[in-house]
């Protein structure tokens, strides 16, 4: 029957949907960032645990629709608690977890907003594909580094994460017994162990100004 999706398994098991196809709406992407005077794009913030990727997503967050510019915080544990409370942190469902969001961003970018994303995301190889998926879709995707030393990030532990970790409570935490592997080439790198987070966000939004998201708004 046309449109009806039939499902089959790739070599892993997982079922997968097929016979589905795209369906375009009425609004181009154009006409919709037109109306909303900003283009819709992804930035990705990355970093070791407690480097302060919430407190910057928040914050930017805020910044962003104050001054009438759509835009949306996706944050790891918030995600967790519905669209990805099925996954744990194996490194293949760490893996799961970020293709997701990469997907999830892309949708939110492509409506016009500014998505904000707040995840570890350790592994390069994860944020190079969201990246990939960005670019194809002809989205920009800004990888952002939120530097801070480890030290730094152990001092704050708001969740006491490191501690545990440290006594072996928690097992394969980031940038104790798990690896973090730093962005090459970010589009930003912002120093939150050196400097305040207004400084920070003031970057972002002039990076944002730089590369023509919006349309006089800043």
């Amino acid at each position: 029957m046309t449109g009806e999706a039939k499902s089959g398994r790739d070599g892993s098991g997982v079922v997968k949907a097929t016979n589905v196809k795209w369906q375009e709406g009425l609004v181009t992407r154009y006409e919709r960032y037109e109306h909303l005077g900003c283009r819709g794009c992804t930035i990705w913030l990355t970093g070791l645990p407690a480097s302060g990727k919430t407190t910057l997503a928040a914050r930017l967050e805020q910044e962003l629709v104050r001054r009438g510019i759509p835009a949306y915080r996706l944050d790891g544990d918030n995600i967790r608690h519905g669209l990805n409370k099925d996954l744990g942190f194996t490194r293949e469902e760490r893996d799961e977890n970020i293709r997701r969001i990469g997907e999830v961003a892309r949708l939110f970018a492509d409506s016009g907003c500014v998505a904000i994303t707040a995840f570890i995301s350790p592994y390069i190889v994860d944020r190079d594909r969201a990246r990939r998926l960005h670019e194809d879709a002809e989205l920009a995707f800004f990888e952002v580094f939120v530097d801070a030393p480890i030290e730094v990030c152990e001092e704050r532990d708001p969740k006491g994460h490191y501690k545990k970790a440290r006594a072996g409570v928690i097992k394969g935490f980031t940038g104790i017994d798990d690896p973090y592997e730093a962005p090459v080439k970010p589009e930003l790198v912002l120093k939150t162990g050196e400097r305040p987070v207004e400084e920070c966000v003031a970057r972002l939004m002039a990076m944002l100004k730089e590369r023509g998201v919006v349309n006089g708004k800043i």
